[in-house]
């Protein structure tokens, strides 16, 4: 699946605000070294070489798409990798925004990760949790109905691709880290026509416009953007588009 770091940046603003909530949240002085795990476009990843610039700061993501767009020259050192494959051995500080959703397996990462990080070392990371959500709901119906069942039959995440915040709690104090935990439910606020359905064509549509045509996605987009406008009517104030998340800050005892 590529990705488009283009229209994932339409809502730069939106989508960054839960990154700067879940960082604030890390209280570590001195990090020698951090790195941000699914780090996108890498924007982002260079606030945290503005707040430990002595540190040694990693920006990884999967995508080659948004590497290539990182900024280059600078402080952060960016490279392409998965998180099945990312150890956590040496790290201060680990960060990922908004990207384990995409990884089935990330329970035992997290749990793997633990056990790497330095004595001291932080794990802080942010996931989507509105799976049951109309915007993700719609789109999973529509990909099973009989016009497209035959080649988006499993395409799309299910309902339950996120853990809520007491499970990753257990799942890490059973491991011996100190674990803050909580949940923010957001009421963005997006303008333009079909604005629910720009925000998703930039993260959770991609799997199913991937496995179409183009013809073909634009026909799937044009019929799940009617149920959009249903499920997400237009105000004067523009359309109001909830979105709950889940947070994560825990630390290891030195």
């Amino acid at each position: 699946m590529r990705w488009d770091p283009i229209q994932y940046g339409r809502y730069a603003g939106e989508r960054s605000r839960p990154f700067f909530e879940l960082v604030a949240r890390v209280d570590c002085a001195a990090p020698e070294t951090v790195v941000d795990l699914g780090c996108g476009s890498g924007e982002l990843t260079t606030s945290l070489a503005d707040r430990w610039p002595e540190a040694f700061v990693r920006g990884i993501d999967s995508s080659a798409e948004m590497i290539e767009r990182a900024p280059a020259g600078g402080a952060v050192q960016f490279s392409v990798g998965s998180a099945e494959g990312f150890s956590a051995q040496g790290v201060d500080v680990l960060v990922s925004n908004a990207a384990l959703q995409w990884v089935p397996t990330h329970r035992q990462l997290i749990v793997q990760w633990a056990g790497e990080l330095n004595p001291g070392g932080w794990l802080a990371f942010q996931v989507p949790s509105n799976f049951d959500a109309p915007s993700h709901v719609l789109m999973r119906e529509l990909a099973e109905s009989p016009p497209w069942r035959d080649r988006l039959h499993g395409v799309l995440r299910g309902a339950v691709s996120t853990a809520p915040p007491l499970e990753y709690l257990e799942l890490l104090s059973d491991v011996g880290l100190d674990v803050d935990a909580w949940q923010t439910e957001y009421v963005h606020i997006l303008q333009g026509e079909d604005p629910v359905l720009d925000w998703v064509s930039g993260t959770g549509l991609r799997p199913a416009l991937a496995a179409l045509s183009e013809p073909d996605g634009e026909r799937f987009s044009t019929e799940y953007a009617a149920l959009l406008r249903d499920a997400y009517p237009q105000r004067a104030y523009g359309t109001a588009f909830p979105f709950r998340r889940t947070f994560v800050v825990a630390h290891r005892p030195d």
